[in-house]
């Protein structure tokens, strides 16, 4: 008989707790693409996507495939180790060399995973007399990444610089080190911070700055260069730039931007740098490939910022809640309840849109929402067939008190 305090009695008590009871009406996740887009072919239609991280839409790019194709030849697949130890090929410094002068940075360091690179810098950074500010809605890799440090940690509201500059002024005399942690965009509500309220506090109080790029490197700025060149700000003036390869650079991993001297102490000290093995050469190469198509064809990002700003406007117009959204890689469309937000997510695939649901496990149980990952490669067709059909979900049965709730809840956030 299985005892209470099993393992696997813990996992379903767990998963209970994490909601469960979802699924009962349909798993709208973990959805084979690959077969998705299949079966919708097989039918003679076809398959929209908005869930997926390809805002330059150069995910097979022929340049990128090449590349990969080449390393694959030339080095093989695994960097069979640890770059301290065995794991260095050529193409690691090449690619980090060539992302620092894109960032603008003195210098660059990639680690095998995305999660890894904002967990592992930041707990090793901080010690138990330093401070840690982080905005309340900041990644769970940055969360774990404070919670796996022994610094004293506080959370400041949302994008509120007058909240962050009181903790500041009431918390920054006593502890050693203090460092603030933003989002360049935040992937759920599609909005960026104040720049330059952030390094005037930052310079001010002595702090350093951490900013992780993960969704805005190739979807701000002119050039896709990220919050700073956003802002017109110069981007040496943040201590530490993060960014994964999974987004704009259609591959995987993680990279840390910041002085040289900062990293050559980090490649012989940062535990997710000396204790895991290097990028995968065929990933290095891929990830440098697409860092190469997006400083040649800058029609990209501004193509991704035009279809980003189209969405928004359309969405507006049709009255659906974005709430913060600048309109840029990432549009969220909130709903007023669990229900509403499935089944939306279920109407737009019967139309061929497939953008699944965020609940419960992803943002606040009373924000869910869908959010729609825009891509230079989607059309404006697209955009305003996949806006009518949210529309015209919303106006659907209890059209007017699901809109008036849609505006109720889009005025809380």
């Amino acid at each position: 008989m299985q005892s209470d305090q099993s393992l696997t009695a813990y996992a379903s008590r767990r998963m209970r707790l994490a909601g469960s009871a979802i699924l009962e009406s349909g798993n709208p996740w973990f959805v084979p693409l690959d077969q998705l887009q299949t079966a919708f072919n097989r039918d003679g239609k076809e398959l929209i996507t908005f869930a997926n991280y390809d805002y330059l839409g150069i995910a097979d790019h022929p340049a990128i495939r090449n590349a990969a194709h080449s390393a694959l030849d030339q080095l093989g697949v695994g960097a069979l180790g640890s770059r301290l130890v065995g794991g260095e090929r050529l193409v690691h410094a090449e690619f980090e060399e060539a992302m620092a002068r894109f960032v603008g940075a003195d210098a660059c360091l990639t680690l095998v995973s995305g999660y890894l690179t904002n967990l592992s810098t930041i707990s090793h950074l901080m010690g138990n007399r330093d401070l840690i500010l982080y905005d309340e809605l900041s990644h769970n890799s940055i969360l774990s990444g404070v919670a796996g440090s022994k610094a004293t940690s506080m959370e400041f509201r949302h994008n509120d610089m007058d909240h962050l500059q009181s903790l500041l002024t009431k918390e920054r005399g006593n502890y050693r080190k203090c460092l603030i942690v933003v989002e360049g965009l935040y992937s759920m509500d599609g909005d960026i911070p104040n720049l330059p309220e952030l390094l005037a506090l930052k310079d001010r109080f002595g702090c350093w700055l951490l900013v992780d790029e993960a969704h805005s490197i190739g979807g701000l700025g002119r050039t896709g260069r990220g919050l700073s060149e956003h802002f017109g700000e110069d981007p040496r003036r943040i201590d530490i730039i993060i960014g994964t390869l999974s987004k704009t650079f259609a591959s995987c991993g993680g990279f840390i931007c910041a002085q040289r001297s900062v990293l050559d102490w980090m490649r012989f000290t940062l535990p997710g740098f000396v204790y895991s093995v290097g990028l995968p050469p065929v990933i290095a190469a891929a990830a440098h490939a697409a860092l190469e198509v997006l400083v040649s064809e800058p029609a990209r990002p501004a193509a991704l910022q035009l279809n980003a700003e189209h969405f928004l406007n359309r969405a507006e117009e049709a009255g659906l809640a974005t709430g913060s959204a600048v309109g840029r890689s990432i549009i969220p469309v909130l709903f007023p309840d669990l229900t509403s937000t499935m089944e939306c997510s279920d109407s737009l695939l019967k139309e061929g849109i497939y953008a699944p649901p965020i609940v419960q496990v992803g943002v606040p149980k009373h924000l869910p929402r869908i959010r729609f990952f825009i891509s230079a490669r989607h059309t404006f067709q697209e955009i305003d067939r996949t806006v009518a059909t949210l529309e015209s979900f919303i106006l659907s049965g209890d059209g007017p008190q699901r809109r008036a709730a849609l505006e109720l809840d889009a005025a809380q956030v």
